[in-house]
């Protein structure tokens, strides 16, 4: 079949290859974290595979490898003289080129590198194909300006034949500027000063270059649309060089066999019969193998190998008449995680091609049947992996810098009618581009505002450029009246949104659940999540109960799809299930997978050993000024301190029970509590806290608990401190802080009882 044996022996058959630039004195710079495949990168393995997997031709040169480098300022010429290598096609800030610099804005990131174009190509075309480069691309080929491309996300190519020098080395130069955060170009998630949600930028050549010889008269494009209802593959082949008096062959191949075959014109529509389509799903991703020809006279001038699904994604009402989103016809609960695509050592980059396998494959191991690519656009070969292993997908367009970052803003206009325009080329090279996966289900224009602007146009001009699938005009935040989705973001959640009459109900964002796992760290200290946990217990019980409530979500209000964040670590957000490095699994995964499939164990009793105020007040004593260091020790006189009832805070804090007001920067807490004999075994605290707060039980630390809860939550207890229990009388010690919005604390401790 295509997939496997044709791009395994194309992405072999490197050979006659790129003359490399020597690599005995390589070594990737040093990174504060690598993954387990950084070790299969070197200059002579630097993504060897096919880069084009849905229109495959035999013979290519891959010109990943060693380059010269160059950061110079942006008005100077190109180089006399260059600063070292750099491994291609990592991102010049990352590990793996072996680099790791920044360039900014105020400068410009130079290659350069030389080849030979092999003998049996005479007589051919030659295209230059770069997957990707962020942002501005100057080509320069011999001396000779071949283009500018901007866009950091979208292919582009250029036909280099004319440039070439007949019978020697060929010098390719490639010239790139980057504002990153500083332009108001599409960026996603990339700043100078990486911190919070947003991470290190991504400058210069991250997807992999690559030369192809062509015919005078060539297949440039494929445009697959499946009509699942007529039996056909709607195929539109564009044709790249003189096309008049040629025809298109198309044959469609169940394992080789034969299922459909017709022919037309290059630029028209042509119906491939597939009768009684097996059709593509997450749990069944039936693939079709697509032969085309393009022919004169009845002779082949040139041919693709592709391949394509057939599948169906609409919005329908149910018996209930709630819109639903139908894969096939039929209603799937989407549940998945949110992937921003970030790796530590190849930053944009995955290192390896099994790398970016893993990601899809971790996802489906943990039961999600979808993922949500935020604000970037990846590899072919990453939705080629979809594709293949079965995984719904929602593309977000990568937002734009333009100031618009905070709640309170309201949908403005761009920052610039060149703003505009180049985040509509973009966005209209990213539908185009990608527009043949069937993976692929659902487009997102904006993020939670950013950038965002005309939005009903945008959306109506999206749903015009790709009829067939979904759109999703704004993910959180500012909705608008328009696209088949309303969606909403609620942390740590979940929430719905009310469906409406012509809108399906999606949570765009939930979760965000942090656990640091130490020795899988970018950096040691000063992580962050929405919701910190104390330990992979405690984040596959509270998982659990985020999932059970969203599955009830799904029957009222009528929820369609549910987006955790997220897949992996990103740098200092530790909301991952995963860490960023991939070597970790914080939660169970059985639970886990059990819980997105909608699979719930009995959930156990929890048995009051320490009552919380939640129902009566409970006494404690408390001061609002820091006391002495022993003041949560078991001996520590508190009589000088106030008494009062539990909880403390303020009015108004989401699920608050307030008895005694407080309103400070911080409060101390402590009371005697009495312990049976023998003591419970399994004994959790009952918490909520807003914000950072610490346990203490007979002075050893509990549970240290950072962020906020906007409801009661039983945590895990340190064994240190279980330790230090005794039967009959005990301290229960808390501190907690205050920095913005609601505050609100209280403490319990419960026994947990299994199911029976």
């Amino acid at each position: 079949m295509i997939r496997r044996s044709v791009l395994a022996a194309v992405a072999l058959a490197l050979c006659p290859a790129a003359r490399p630039v020597p690599a005995a004195d390589w070594q990737p710079a040093e990174a504060p974290l690598k993954t387990r495949w950084a070790k299969d990168v070197s200059p002579d393995r630097a993504l060897p595979e096919y880069p084009r997997p849905q229109m495959v031709r035999k013979d290519w040169l891959n010109l990943n490898g060693l380059w010269d480098y160059a950061i110079k300022a942006k008005e100077e010429a190109k180089p006399e003289a260059w600063d070292g290598k750099i491994l291609v096609p990592f991102p010049v800030e990352s590990a793996l080129s072996g680099v790791r610099k920044m360039v900014g804005g105020a400068n410009r990131l130079w290659y350069r590198r030389s080849f030979e174009v092999p003998a049996a190509w005479a007589g051919k075309r030659v295209l230059l194909h770069f997957g990707a480069v962020d942002w501005e691309a100057t080509i320069s080929l011999n001396g000779k300006e071949l283009g500018t491309h901007r866009g950091g996300y979208d292919a582009f190519s250029f036909d280099v034949t004319d440039a070439l020098r007949p019978g020697a080395a060929q010098e390719l130069v490639v010239a790139v500027w980057d504002p990153s955060d500083k332009g108001p170009q599409p960026r996603g998630k990339q700043v100078v000063k990486p911190g919070g949600i947003f991470y290190t930028p991504c400058t210069g050549i991250w997807q992999t270059a690559w030369l192809e010889p062509v015919p005078e008269a060539s297949i440039g494009g494929l445009s697959m649309v499946p009509d699942v209802d007529a039996g056909a593959l709607r195929l539109t082949v564009a044709a790249r060089g003189a096309a008049d008096g040629l025809e298109v062959e198309a044959v469609a191949l169940d394992g080789g066999a034969e299922v459909g075959r017709a022919t037309g014109r290059p630029g028209a529509e042509i119906a491939v019969p597939v009768k009684n389509p097996k059709r593509w799903s997450f749990d069944a991703p039936f693939l079709y193998d697509l032969k085309v020809a393009l022919k004169k006279e009845g002779r082949a001038v040139d041919a693709v190998d592709s391949y394509f699904g057939m599948r169906t994604i609409a919005l329908a009402k149910d018996e209930k008449g709630i819109q639903r989103l139908m894969l096939n016809g039929t209603f799937v609960f989407q549940v998945g995680p949110l992937d921003q695509g970030f790796w530590p050592d190849g930053i944009y980059t995955a290192p390896t091609d099994e790398a970016l396998k893993f990601d899809i494959e971790i996802t489906k191991q943990l039961g999600f049947n979808c993922t949500r690519k935020h604000v970037k656009v990846e590899p072919d070969r990453w939705y080629y992996w979809c594709d293949r292993l079965g995984l719904l997908v929602w593309q977000d367009m990568p937002g734009s810098n333009t100031g618009r970052g905070a709640k309170k803003d309201k949908e403005g206009t761009a920052s610039s009618p060149e703003a505009a325009a180049q985040f509509e080329a973009e966005l209209k090279a990213m539908v185009e581009g990608l527009r043949n996966h069937p993976s692929i289900i659902l487009w997102v224009v904006f993020n939670e505002g950013w950038g965002q602007y005309d939005t009903e146009r945008l959306t109506t001009w999206v749903k015009s450029l790709d009829p067939s699938r979904l759109v999703n005009c704004a993910s959180g935040w500012h909705d608008r009246p328009v696209g088949d989705v309303i969606d909403m973001h609620n942390y740590p959640g979940p929430g719905s949104p009310r469906p409406e009459a012509t809108r399906a109900a999606v949570l765009g964002e939930f979760g965000g659940l942090g656990l640091p796992v130490p020795g899988h760290l970018w950096q040691a200290d000063r992580n962050w999540g929405y919701q910190n946990m104390s330990g992979s217990s405690a984040l596959t019980r509270k998982y659990a109960a985020l999932l059970r409530k969203a599955w009830q979500l799904k029957d009222d209000p009528g929820l369609c799809a549910a987006i955790y964040t997220q897949i992996t670590d990103v740098e200092t957000e530790v909301n991952g299930l995963l860490t960023y490095d991939r070597e970790v699994v914080k939660p169970d995964v059985a639970i886990i997978a059990g819980a997105n499939r909608g699979v719930f164990p009995p959930a156990p009793e929890s048995r009051v050993v320490v009552p919380t105020s939640e129902t009566t007040g409970q006494t404690w004593r408390y001061t609002l000024e820091p006391p002495p260091g022993e003041w949560a020790q078991a001996g520590f006189d508190a009589a000088a301190w106030k008494e009062g009832k539990g909880g403390f805070g303020a009015e108004g804090t989401p699920g608050a029970v307030v008895r005694t007001e407080w309103k400070s920067g911080a409060i101390w807490l402590r009371r005697e509590i009495e312990l049976p004999d023998p003591l419970p075994k399994d004994l959790l605290l009952r918490v909520h806290h807003d914000e950072d707060a610490v346990v203490y039980l007979n002075g050893v630390q509990a549970a240290k608990l950072g962020g906020y809860t906007t409801e009661y939550e039983e945590i895990d207890i340190a064994p240190k401190a279980l330790a230090a229990l005794q039967p009959g009388r005990n301290i229960l010690a808390v501190q907690c802080k205050q920095t913005q919005g609601g505050q609100y604390i209280d403490v319990g401790i419960v026994e947990v009882v299994p199911a029976k």
